[in-house]
C-alpha cells in the first residue's frame, strides 16, 4: 500500500509519544530472555566480523543502543524523531546519538560493521523498503551485519494512539520473516537466519539475520 507523507507522520507521531515511550519501555529487556538472546547473538557475530562501529537504527530513546553498548559493542544510534533523540541523550549522556532517516543515511559508505533495525522498518511501506534496504546495504562493510526485527504477519493497520495515550498516525506494517529476507536478498544482502517469536497468544515477532 501507498502511504503519502509516512515519514513525516512517523516524525510528528514520535516526537509526541517520546517521553511516553521511553517511561513505559526503558526496562521492558529485563522481562525477555529471548530478545536479550537475540541480541547477544547478534553482537557475537558482530565482534566476529571485526567489533568496528554499530548503528541502532530508529533507536527512539535509545534503550537498545545503551544496551547495546552495555555488553561491549561500539553502538550509536539514529532516529527520525528529533524528540526521541533528545530523550536518548538525556538518557545516555555518554553515547552519540543523531537525527536522520534510514531513507537516507548520513554516514559513509562501509562505516559500520554491523547494523540494527529494531522494529524501526514497521512503518516503512512496501514500495519505501528498497531504498531502504539499499542504504542499508551502503553503509555496511564488507562482511558486515545486519539484524532485522519486525511485527510478524501478513497486513497494515492504522495506529491512532499509543504510549500512554497519545495521538499518533502511522501504519504498521506485519511482514512475515521469509519476506523480509526476501527482500534483502534482492538488496544484496546473504541471509543467514529467519525466526519467529510468539511471546503472547496472537503476538508474532520476526527476526532475520544477515550480512554484505
Amino acid at each position: 500500500m501507498r502511504v503519502p507523507g509516512w515519514l513525516d507522520d512517523t516524525r510528528t507521531s514520535y516526537d509526541t509519544v517520546a517521553v511516553s515511550y521511553a517511561d513505559l519501555l526503558r526496562d521492558s529487556l529485563a522481562g525477555e530472555p529471548f530478545q536479550r538472546g537475540i541480541l547477544a547473538l547478534f553482537a557475537e557475530w558482530v565482534r566476529g566480523a571485526g567489533n568496528g562501529p554499530v548503528a541502532d537504527v530508529g533507536c527512539g530513546p535509545g534503550r537498545l543502543t545503551g544496551y547495546l553498548h552495555g555488553i561491549g559493542l561500539d553502538a550509536f544510534g539514529v532516529d527520525l524523531s528529533p524528540a526521541m533523540i533528545e530523550v536518548a541523550r538525556r538518557d545516555h549522556p555518554g553515547l552519540r546519538f543523531e537525527v536522520g532517516s534510514m531513507t537516507a543515511l548520513d554516514l559513509a559508505d562501509g562505516s559500520l560493521t554491523g547494523l540494527l533495525a529494531w522494529f524501526s522498518l514497521i512503518h516503512v511501506p512496501d514500495e519505501d523498503v528498497p531504498t531502504v534496504l539499499a542504504e542499508f546495504f551502503r553503509v555496511l562493510q564488507p562482511g558486515g551485519v545486519l539484524l532485522a526485527g519486525f511485527h510478524a504477519g501478513e497486513g497494515s493497520k492504522l495506529k491512532t494512539e499509543g504510549y500512554g495515550g497519545h495521538q499518533m498516525n502511522v501504519y504498521v506494517h506485519r511482514r512475515s520473516p521469509a519476506r523480509v529476507a526476501s527482500w534483502l536478498q534482492e538488496a544484496g544482502f546473504t541471509v543467514e537466519a529467519e525466526m519467529a517469536h510468539h511471546p503472547a497468544p496472537d503476538v508474532e515477532g520476526g527476526f532475520v539475520f544477515a550480512h554484505r
